[in-house]
């Protein structure tokens, strides 16, 4: 069990500062829309390309939005999107397999593979599961597209869900915590938990680094944290966790079950525990929520991995 957490929140700040250092230079542009328009409309009118070669970008597959490539003149963008030029053709790929749980007119729902950004970040912006879905959708109708509704860790796989209507993703947003009725997880940590279920309520904060950790409840910018868990197995050296979230924060499992000594397995984010199966063991298992505005109850399910099981047996 790795109890030096400060220690190690420490060491992580320094190793990150000599990353930053060797940053390899990004080639790409970005611009956020600020406002409703066509695709080819902002390239002219807000970014000031004559037509002839607004066009050449698309034709040459160097344009993405929000990290999926669009090549479509006409294509519909919505306040607070993000067009991306680049350097280099960013071409759409196809998309067999991808592990849909649920789809209809107004939803994608998708179990995320562990490894993979829910949605671009500052220096990654094409390898996402947004990407993935947009380049699904879109090979069935190059007009579709989704939205952003809420995300999971890189790290950790499971439910994650997409809107296709940018109204209905308000709609989710704004009423997040009065709508959603259960978030569920499984964690593998290190050690013997001290209760076989507990609910631990904590207050966290985020420092300059992005990284979140423990605070007093009268801290500035402290968030209360809820987080219930029951112990679904162990074998003395792991513990299979069923763990319920009561608030949505970053990374709240994780500083969570790292505070009390019990990294989940494989997070070297917030200590360095064992990683045995090359990956972290946390997984969103259940997103249960009622629709904002037709009240129907809808529940998405994505079964647990089964390395997690085969670690504590």
């Amino acid at each position: 069990m790795n109890k030096n957490y400060k220690h190690n929140l420490k060491t992580r700040y320094k190793d990150e500062g000599k990353e930053k250092k060797v940053e390899k230079r990004i080639d790409f542009k970005e611009f956020h829309v600020p406002h409703e328009t066509e695709l080819l409309l902002f390239l002219i009118e807000d970014l000031h390309y004559t037509r002839t070669n607004a066009k050449a970008l698309l034709a040459h597959h160097l344009i993405s939005i929000n990290g999926a490539p669009v090549s479509q003149f006409n294509f519909k963008l919505y306040k607070d999107d993000s067009v991306i030029l680049t350097k280099r053709p960013i071409k759409k790929k196809a998309r067999k397999d991808i592990p849909v749980i649920f789809e209809n007119r107004e939803f994608i729902v998708i179990n995320k593979p562990y490894g993979l950004l829910s949605i671009a970040s500052q220096t990654e912006k094409s390898s996402t599961a947004y990407r993935m879905v947009m380049d699904f959708l879109q090979s069935r109708d190059k007009h579709d597209r989704i939205f952003v509704t809420h995300r999971i860790d890189r790290e950790t796989s499971g439910v994650l869900l997409f809107c296709k209507d940018e109204k209905l993703r308000d709609e989710i947003q704004k009423n997040w915590n009065d709508i959603v009725i259960k978030r569920g997880y499984y964690a593998v940590v290190e050690g013997v938990m001290e209760k076989q279920e507990d609910t631990i309520v904590n207050y966290i904060a985020k420092n300059r680094e992005n990284i979140m950790y423990l605070v007093k409840p009268n801290t500035k910018d402290a968030q209360k944290c809820i987080t219930k868990y029951k112990v679904i197995k162990g074998n003395g050296h792991y513990t299979l966790l069923d763990i319920e979230i009561m608030t949505g924060r970053k990374n709240q499992i994780r500083v969570t079950l790292g505070a009390l000594g019990h990294y989940v397995v494989g997070d070297d984010k917030y200590g360095e525990p064992s990683n045995p199966l090359n990956r972290m063991c946390l997984h969103s298992y259940e997103l249960t929520f009622k629709h904002p505005t037709t009240g129907k109850v809808y529940k998405f399910i994505a079964p647990m991995p089964k390395e997690f099981l085969t670690l504590v047996n």
